[in-house]
């Protein structure tokens, strides 16, 4: 067959499989395909598959596009796509503003903050997660920003999300600035573990990259939310050329020490300013190899799932190193997460072009149904990956700190 097909990955499809839907707008030449449809796949998204070998969609070039409609989307109340993934990790952005200004993120005078009355309030935001939870699948909910840590009503929106029947599983991903004062409180309100940010362990790095001196402050956030069982405790570094790579040894050390987790992870465009440049990004390729002069690594045998880090033992474990490789080693095909904004919007990707407002039905007296509708078609219509490789590939108009990591 030789010709312009429809492709997606399908999740019950084996590696290197693709679905083949009309609805489809990934459009990818291909020389020849075999065609391996079941019964199955037929009764749940109405497609066929096509096996390509070991080729992904983002290697074939995906445009950010939504369908016409969503009249092939199977009957179900959780969030399916068209390429076969179920979205059950819920990303709450909870707050626009941070009390660092790291150079990679945002300029030093900061950015025009949202205003109170735009944000969503205690009980939209809690609503949604009900919904989320209750009717839509999710079972997974990190709370991020901006810094998670300057809304006021944090504690009360984690009590009441850990209090939902089913119970989510919860986390927060955090600068650490002042989660030596939070931590305590966290745990009291049902909270499972932390991500903080960290990228140097230099006080002068520090003070150049976030343009604040506050590195004992992350440390001591750090210690905190080991001991009070905020745990695994998760560290993520950005490696940025010329400034923090020749700290890849000494971060690493640093978390295996202190049986904290580290991850590298790719600098993705999503700054502010615009100005990211991916000939100046450090690559997972370039973190890898960095690693092992220093140190043996083993393929972690865990199954990596949804996860967006690929994992590695140090020197035979049981300490471990991740590399989130976002921008040079997607991981689109497995991608289950759906992402709320701080004023109540809706992206299907992190990187996507369009976002569904659910702030004005929630306040103009839409029910849970109707809001579980757009929901349902804003995540039926998410791209099959990101695009970066693509022509038309376009950084998003909102920064990392509005639309939470």
């Amino acid at each position: 067959m030789c010709g312009i097909i429809h492709l997606a990955r399908h999740a019950k499809a084996p590696h290197g499989a693709f679905v083949v839907s009309s609805e489809s707008a990934t459009h990818a030449r291909v020389d020849s395909a075999i065609e391996t449809k079941t019964p199955e796949d037929d009764r749940i998204f109405g497609v066929m598959v096509v096996t390509l070998g070991d080729v992904s969609a983002v290697d074939l070039g995906i445009p950010v596009a939504r369908p016409t409609d969503t009249s092939a989307r199977p009957d179900t109340p959780y969030l399916v796509d068209r390429f076969g993934r179920v979205a059950t990790d819920l990303r709450v952005s909870l707050i626009d503003k941070c009390n660092l200004r790291c150079t990679y993120c945002m300029p030093a005078e900061g950015l025009p903050w949202l205003k109170r009355s735009e944000l969503l309030d205690t009980a939209e935001m809690i609503r949604l997660i009900r919904l989320a939870v209750e009717t839509l699948g999710v079972t997974t909910v990190r709370f991020t920003g901006g810094e998670p840590l300057l809304r006021q009503d944090l504690v009360e929106i984690i009590a009441a999300t850990t209090a939902l029947p089913g119970r989510p599983r919860t986390s927060l991903t955090t600068n650490g600035i002042n989660l030596g004062d939070y931590a305590d409180r966290l745990v009291q309100a049902g909270l499972d573990r932390v991500n903080v940010s960290l990228d140097t362990l230099d006080r002068q790095t520090f003070r150049e990259l976030t343009r604040r001196d506050r590195l004992d402050d992350v440390l001591a956030g750090l210690e905190a939310a080991k001991s009070t069982g905020l745990e695994p405790v998760k560290v993520n570094a950005v490696l940025m050329r010329g400034i923090n790579e020749h700290e890849t040894r000494d971060l690493l050390h640093f978390c295996l020490e202190r049986g904290y987790q580290l991850r590298f992870i790719e600098q993705m465009p999503l700054d502010a300013q615009h100005a990211w440049d991916r000939e100046q990004m450090i690559t997972a390729d370039e973190i890898l190899e960095r690693l092992q002069r220093e140190f043996t690594l083993t393929p972690h045998s865990a199954d990596r799932g949804s996860a967006p880090a690929e994992r590695w033992l140090v020197d035979g474990g049981p300490g471990t190193v991740g590399v989130i490789g976002s921008v040079t080693r997607p991981f689109c095909a497995d991608c289950d997460r759906t992402r709320l904004t701080a004023d109540g919007q809706l992206r299907s990707c992190l990187f996507s072009q369009t976002e569904t407002d659910l702030r004005e039905p929630l306040r103009t007296g839409a029910g849970d149904d109707e809001i579980a509708r757009l929901w349902r078609e804003t995540m039926w219509a998410k791209a099959a990956g990101h695009g970066m490789d693509s022509e038309g590939f376009a950084q998003p108009s909102r920064p990392m700190s509005a639309i939470g990591g």
